[in-house]
């Protein structure tokens, strides 16, 4: 039988999870003239792309899975203060999901899961600017680019085949002088003299603003933003007809999409798409008053984290931690991150400070899901964005966008595809 296609502007949709990604897919389609309900139970902007370090990262492609990353799993269980730990009670449960991650490490495998990547990542500002244009009037990303500082020559060399990489995809990167380093960055010149400078990259100035602002947007353009939790969606006829709520509501949709995150894989499961989402824990300190001037989103790589200046103060996290599912966050990692900074710069100041844990959806091999379930031809899947939720949200969401009107899409979505594991 063959399907009937209706234009969006006679459909009714609903996007289950109201993060950035779903907020961009709920905005796309609204564009496109779909009559569009956003449901999520937490409030607008809160969220996981509210606790991280902000960055459009247009070329950070290249997988988390590095060579020899088998090798370090023992210090990671040993030392719980690292960049990356894993807690001893998550091993059993993340262990299926780890062997896929490490065989995504061979050479040949990071350079296809980063040109599949930047397939995606180099149309970032195109779909971002209509919708921060639909956005009223504010700053809501700053004009500068992007700093990494190293401790010495030896880490930077260490990065240089995967910045290579970023080259031959077309990506900048600029290797700068203790001079140029100082120029840049005052309060660490006396710090660091090592540094890269990516050009391309830019900052969303509030995290938890942009969300608010697009979702403001969305709503004005007269959207639905719906406050529950999606538990079951419904089928009839070998289609999805509703999505039911917790509290008993019932959302009758034409078309659905999934966009919720490390909650997609509870609602996917019954559907017969099983995801090896997992939840892996970034923290973040923010200083309301830090008393110390940082011009620029700063990655300090061998320290493993980032220093995010924002207008709501200095945030400061991005540390990865492997938990158990539904553990309790250990907000001594962000004091790890705390003591850290506070060697770099001493005379931060940390009164008012607070804590924050976003927990990212991963996927094994570091690229999300964008695709079509194939059961049920009228659920869109939009998930395990991992740490580039906020760079991808808007070009996710105009594939999304062009997956609904059965538009073929500018991007080859076979890397993406749901059945790929």
């Amino acid at each position: 039988m063959s399907t009937v296609v209706q234009p969006l502007s006679s459909q009714s949709i609903v996007v289950v999870g109201g993060g950035i990604v779903g907020v961009c897919c709920a905005l796309q389609l609204q564009r496109e003239g779909a009559r569009v309900t956003l449901v999520d139970p937490a409030a607008p902007g809160d969220s996981t792309a509210k606790w991280s370090c902000g960055q459009l990262a247009v070329s950070e492609v290249v997988p988390l899975s590095k060579p020899g990353i088998l090798r370090k799993v023992p210090g990671w269980l040993m030392d719980q203060k690292g960049p990356l730990a894993l807690r001893p009670s998550a091993l059993p449960g993340i262990l299926p999901w780890f062997l896929r991650f490490v065989a995504c490490a061979r050479p040949a495998r990071i350079r296809q899961i980063a040109g599949e990547l930047a397939s995606l990542t180099h149309r970032v500002y195109d779909d971002y600017a209509p919708l921060l244009a639909a956005c009223a009037p504010r700053t809501l990303v700053g004009e500068r680019p992007i700093l990494s500082v190293f401790d010495d020559a030896a880490g930077l060399e260490h990065e240089r085949a995967h910045f290579a990489l970023r080259e031959t995809l077309g990506f900048h990167v600029e290797v700068l002088s203790p001079q140029a380093l100082a120029d840049l960055e005052p309060a660490l010149a006396a710090r660091f003299r090592h540094g890269l400078l990516f050009p391309d990259w830019r900052a969303v100035l509030d995290t938890e603003g942009f969300i608010v602002a697009l979702t403001e947007s969305f709503l004005q353009q007269g959207g639905v933003r719906l406050s529950g939790r999606a538990a079951v969606i419904e089928q009839a006829e070998g289609r999805a007809s509703a999505v039911r709520l917790d509290d008993g509501r019932r959302l009758a949709a034409d078309q659905l999409v999934v966009a919720a995150g490390v909650g997609a894989k509870r609602l996917l499961a019954p559907l017969g798409v099983s995801l090896p989402l997992a939840g892996i824990a970034g923290y973040q300190v923010v200083l309301p008053d830090p008393g110390v001037e940082i011009r620029h989103s700063v990655i300090y790589a061998d320290g493993g984290f980032c220093f995010a200046p924002m207008t709501r103060g200095l945030q400061i996290g991005g540390t990865i931690e492997f938990a158990a599912e539904g553990a309790e966050p250990n907000f001594q990692r962000a004091d790890v991150i705390l003591e850290k900074a506070r060697a770099v710069l001493p005379q931060l100041r940390t009164e008012g400070l607070h804590y924050g844990i976003g927990r990212r959806p991963f996927l094994p091999d570091t690229k999300p899901v964008i695709d079509r379930a194939p059961a049920l031809p009228n659920v869109l899947l939009a998930v395990g964005h991992g740490q580039l939720g906020l760079t991808l949200g808007a070009t996710t969401g105009r594939l999304i966008a062009d997956l609904a009107a059965r538009r073929t899409p500018a991007v080859d979505l076979a890397p993406f595809s749901c059945t790929r594991f």
